[in-house]
Formats: C-alpha cells, structure tokens, sequence
C-alpha cells in the first residue's frame, strides 16, 4: 500500500487512492470514490461514490464530501465546512436522481464551517472565509465573506488579500494582477 489508513478508518473495496495519501481516524471513502496523491484526509471525514478529489488536497476534521462534488489539485477544505447536494432536501423524498455537481478548482480555500450550496463552481484560488455561506457560483481569486457570502476583494494565488483594482503586485509573492470591477487575472 503506497497511502497510509488509519486503523479506525474505513476504506471500501474499489475506492481508487492516490500515493502518499494519508487518512486519519473515523474517516469513511466509498467504492467509487477517486482520491488523488499527496493528500490528507483528517478525522471523521466521508467522501461519498460519486466524488474525485486532486493532488494535494487537504480537508480538514469532520467534513463530508457528497456525491457529485469535484475537488481539483490543492484545494484547502477547513474544519467543519459543509457541502451540499441536493438544493431542496426532504426526508420523504428521495432525489437521488437530481444531485447537483459542486466543482472546486484548483487551489481554493474553503474556511471553517463555510457551507457551499450545490450546484456552484468556486474559481481558481478563490477564498471563501470562515462562515461564509455560498450560494452562487465564485470568479476565480475572489475573497467571499458572509451570509450570504459577497465578494469583499481579490486573493493571491500565494493567499494574500490584494489591492482592489487596476494593475497591483502582490506584496508577499509579487505575483503581478489585473484587477477590475468583475475579475482578477493574472499577468
């Protein structure tokens, strides 16, 4: 085995994962589930069938990963975040059949206890703050906060708040941006 399983955790027969993975305590990956390399899963966390998760992906202590959601390369999931999978849930009826797909691009931030609502895509190194509750789809580098969570301003990919707008630097990386009323694009 080239990943490492903690002995509390379940991995069920035919769940694909990645080298150098590592899955701590309580957790729970279904048979369908594909994981990539390099990634830590933390305590009682559940990653359903219908789920792919990246390269280097870190989710944190008790996050659970339902089908439909997609996880590229690098993304950041903190404690206690929620995803979901259905918009309109009712225990008395199934819909199975109408689970919407989550997408979180490369290199996002997820903070504690945020809630994304199906159906969205996070951009590339967005930043969904502490709390947030997301309820439509995120440009890419955008910093969300609130409920329902608003873009307040711009990330570096290297996770450090930029200036507004115009041509700015990064002032931890130098990373160079172009940044306007609805976007941030590297140069």
């Amino acid at each position: 085995m080239t990943f490492s399983v903690h002995a509390t955790a379940i991995v069920d027969e035919g769940a694909t994962i990645g080298e150098h993975t590592r899955i701590w305590h309580w957790v729970h990956v279904c048979a369908g589930a594909r994981i990539g390399r390099d990634c830590s899963l933390g305590q009682n966390v559940f990653v359903g069938n219908r789920v792919t998760i990246g390269n280097s992906v870190k989710v944190q202590n008790n996050v659970s990963i339902y089908d439909e959601v997609h996880l590229e390369d690098h993304v950041f999931c903190g404690p206690s975040m929620v995803f979901t999978n259905v918009v309109n849930p009712r225990s008395h009826v199934a819909r199975k059949l109408e689970y919407q797909k989550t997408l979180v691009r490369t290199g996002a931030t997820i903070g504690a206890n945020a809630t994304i609502i199906c159906g969205h895509t996070i951009g590339k190194y967005a930043f969904i703050g502490a709390g947030a509750v997301v309820t439509k789809d995120v440009p890419d580098y955008a910093l969300l906060l609130g409920n329902p969570a608003v873009r307040v301003g711009w990330m570096c990919q290297c996770g450090v708040r930029l200036p507004n707008e115009g041509q700015v630097s990064c002032d931890a990386c130098g990373q160079a941006y172009a940044i306007d009323e609805e976007a941030c694009r590297p140069l």
